[in-house]
């Protein structure tokens, strides 16, 4: 299967490309950064997701994921919400063979914690997702969204590697991790070539940090 992947030149959506590519998929990755990925089954563009006018032509692909995103950079809204409708809006229309659409949106989407634009650019990207799958369900295409809570990337390394922040953090996790990005991949992996009956969804995966928090408080 061919599969288009943005932000493929580090992170989660490095990951992703990795493991697709070692399933013998192909994948073309779209990132504003260098490619940091070398393979036959490879190709890069290197181009800004809010460029529409310069994304690349790609009419044969089966899957899209939209990964690439940024947080407190000050543009958020234009990156994480207007890039990736430039970036659906394209390849929906010219992927006639298209059978699943996914989103990276985050757990802010839905408890509305970390910076303002960021949390506010991802609830974004959740309603876009439904809009998405209600247009497209008569395709047959399933559209789902991933709201993954804490992930040990680089880009968390700020609060990873300092000790007593990340121990404040673990204070709230209920199940006391993050998620790797090879277990974001499986996700990732399970929702656009698995999955083919669930649609419109956000699925919240988190480590029980939403929801698992005991609040239930009574009298001794």
């Amino acid at each position: 299967m061919k599969i288009i992947i943005t932000g493929t030149s580090s992170g989660i959506g490095r990951m992703a490309a990795v493991r697709f590519i070692e399933q013998d998929h192909f994948v073309y990755g779209i990132d504003s950064q260098d490619p940091s990925i070398d393979s036959p089954n490879y190709v890069h563009f290197k181009v800004d997701i809010r460029d529409a006018l310069n994304l690349p032509e790609i009419t044969d692909a089966v899957v899209l994921i939209n990964n690439a995103g940024t947080q407190n950079s000050g543009a958020d809204i234009e990156i994480n919400l207007k890039g990736t409708i430039n970036v659906t809006e394209k390849y929906i229309a010219s992927n006639t063979c298209l059978t699943s659409v996914l989103f990276n949106a985050s757990a802010s989407s839905i408890t509305g914690q970390e910076f303002p634009e960021y949390a506010a650019s991802k609830a974004g990207v959740v309603g876009y997702m439904k809009n998405v799958a209600v247009r497209l369900a008569p395709r047959g295409v399933t559209v789902n969204a991933l709201s993954f809570g804490g992930v040990y990337t680089d880009s968390n390394d700020p609060v990873i590697s300092d000790k007593e922040c990340f121990k404040k953090i673990m204070a709230v996790t209920p199940m006391k991790k993050w998620m790797s990005e090879d277990e974001a991949a499986d996700w990732m992996i399970f929702m656009t070539l698995v999955n083919r009956s669930m649609s419109g969804q956000n699925l919240l995966i988190d480590n029980g940090e939403t929801n698992l928090n005991p609040t239930f408080v009574w009298k001794d």
